[in-house]
């Protein structure tokens, strides 16, 4: 069996979210909002037990779900002196945007990490007559925590900034 060495393994990664694209940490303002009263200090970043919370453009907190996933332990709001990341019961700060085509699923290889990872089990899979199980996401069941981002080997699933709360 073949292991990947470092950089091939980051050949597969996405690129880490940019801009006005870029997923906040949970409990974050309005992306207008954020963006006046995050100071880039930083502190939210060593804050994470998780070590997903990153530094984006600009210097502001993004997060990044290829290295784990979200425990909403609000530690990073906790550790933010200017209000850009508030604390207390939050909506759901992005979303689970798709399983790709990148699946391997897809191309009839059996593959369930994703499904396996959730801990929502908002990724289940169904037979599908004469070949492999594909994978269901339920929206509905999903917290949004990323734990199925970073296990996936293609890196087919990625997830999307939610501003509808906003």
């Amino acid at each position: 069996m073949h292991v990947f060495s470092s950089s091939r393994r980051q050949f597969f990664r996405r690129p880490r979210q940019k801009g006005a694209n870029a997923i906040r940490p949970p409990g974050a303002l309005h992306e207008n909002q954020f963006l006046e009263l995050c100071t880039r200090c930083g502190d939210c970043v060593p804050s994470c037990p998780t070590r997903i919370i990153v530094h984006g453009d600009g210097g502001y907190p993004a997060l990044d779900f290829s290295a784990g996933e979200c425990s909403y332990c609000q530690r990073c709001a906790q550790s933010c002196t200017t209000g850009a990341l508030a604390q207390g019961p939050i909506p759901l700060p992005w979303l689970l945007a798709s399983i790709g085509p990148a699946c391997l699923a897809a191309a009839s290889v059996e593959c369930r990490i994703c499904g396996e990872s959730c801990p929502a089990q908002a990724i289940r899979f169904r037979p599908h007559p004469g070949g492999v199980a594909q994978p269901h996401f339920d929206a509905g069941q999903c917290t949004g925590c990323g734990a199925c981002v970073a296990p996936c080997p293609t890196q087919a699933i990625s997830m999307e900034a939610h501003h509808a709360h906003c």
